[in-house]
């Protein structure tokens, strides 16, 4: 293999590996966001009087407001597949220098499916997340206009 495919694949590799970090630190941000919005919009209801609409529109906008957290819960868990950590502590030290020296293009390949199953998690969960949160102001609005 020439030197500049293998530096291709090397920075190939590494940019995979960083869009999964970067797709980490953004699943991280919007589940804790989710967990304020969610307790806050339960602080809320509490001290709210809500009427029927009010209520079946601010619970749906619970429900896929946790939705949207099982989703980001989904992307962050830990797989324990054939790459990185869970493999190395399988091996010898003679199959650990027989996997390092194949072809990184294998590796690329698998991690860019993870990236892209974390990726379309995080998307769906952000939509989620818009959807319930469109739902909880409607149902303010609704409380708000009928305490009025």
């Amino acid at each position: 293999m020439s030197a500049t495919t293998e530096q291709s694949l090397t920075d190939a590799h590494a940019e995979v590996k960083a869009e999964i970090a970067r797709t980490d630190t953004k699943t991280a941000l919007l589940l804790a966001f989710v967990g304020a919005v969610l307790a806050g919009a339960w602080t809320i209801a509490r001290d709210l009087p809500l009427s029927w609409p009010a209520l079946v529109v601010g619970s749906s906008g619970m429900v896929l407001l946790v939705a949207a957290a099982g989703l980001l819960l989904r992307s962050t868990r830990p797989t324990l597949g054939r790459h990185g950590f869970p493999l190395w502590a399988t091996l010898t030290p003679e199959q650990i220098s027989e996997a390092v020296t194949r072809d990184l293009a294998v590796d690329i390949a698998g991690l860019s499916r993870l990236a892209v199953a974390k990726f379309t998690c995080l998307r769906r969960a952000v939509d989620l997340t818009l959807i319930g949160g469109a739902l909880l102001i409607l149902a303010l609005v609704i409380a708000a206009g009928g305490a009025a």
